[in-house]
C-alpha cells in the first residue's frame, strides 16, 4: 500500500471566493487531488481554504495544522486538523509533514514560509523535497536573493546549495505545479 504523497501549500489567507487567487488556489487543489496527493495547509481562509476545497472536489485528501495562537476557525474542507499550540510549531509541522511545497502569492506570513523552506532546503536539512512557486509574484524576490548569494562578491569557498540547481521551481498554472511535483516525487 502507497501512502499519498502530502504537498503543503502556503498563501494568503485574504482572498475569497471569486478572486483570481482565490481560483487559482482552488485549481491548483483540484490538480494535486486528481494526482492522489493529499493537499496540507494552514487551514484557515483564503488560498488555504481554496486549496482545501479544490482538493475536495476532486477527491483527494485535506490535511491542516492550526495553532492556538490565531483565533481563526479551520476551514470546512478539511478533513484532518492538527492543533499546535504556537505558530512556530505551526511553521515548523507544515514543512515536517511535506513531501513538497507550493507558495501561492502571498503577504509577510507567506514569505516567511517561502524562506525558512528555501533556507532548510539550502543547508541541506531536508534535501531532496521539491518547491515550486506558482505564478510571478515571488519571481522577484527568488531573483534578488539569487543575485546576492551567487554574485560577483559571494566568497568562492561558500557554496550556495542552488548555485548548482535551483531549489525553488517556478511554474505558471496549477497543472504544471502538479506534473513538476509528480515527476519529483516518483
Amino acid at each position: 500500500m502507497t501512502t499519498a504523497k502530502i504537498i503543503t501549500v502556503f498563501g494568503s489567507s485574504r482572498p475569497c471566493e471569486g478572486d483570481a487567487d482565490y481560483d487559482e488556489a482552488r485549481a491548483l487543489g483540484r490538480s494535486l487531488g486528481h494526482a492522489g496527493m493529499t493537499v496540507c495547509s494552514g487551514g484557515y481562509g483564503g488560498v488555504m481554504e481554496a486549496v482545501s476545497r479544490g482538493a475536495k472536489e476532486s477527491g483527494g485528501g485535506t490535511l491542516a495544522v492550526t495553532a492556538d495562537f490565531f483565533a481563526a476557525q479551520v476551514n470546512r474542507w478539511v478533513d484532518r486538523e492538527i492543533r499546535v499550540k504556537t505558530w512556530e510549531e505551526r511553521l515548523f509541522e507544515l514543512i515536517r509533514l511535506a513531501d513538497g511545497y507550493v507558495a501561492c502569492k502571498g503577504g509577510t506570513g507567506t514569505l516567511v514560509e517561502l524562506a525558512v523552506v528555501w533556507e532548510m532546503m539550502n543547508k541541506r536539512v531536508m534535501p531532496g523535497k521539491p518547491f515550486a512557486v506558482l505564478g510571478g509574484f515571488w519571481q522577484l524576490i527568488l531573483e534578488r536573493v539569487r543575485e546576492v548569494e551567487l554574485g560577483p562578491h559571494a566568497p568562492e569557498a561558500v557554496q550556495w546549495s542552488e548555485a548548482g540547481t535551483r531549489l525553488i521551481h517556478s511554474v505558471g498554472t496549477a497543472e504544471e505545479a502538479k506534473d513538476y511535483l509528480a515527476a519529483q516525487l516518483r
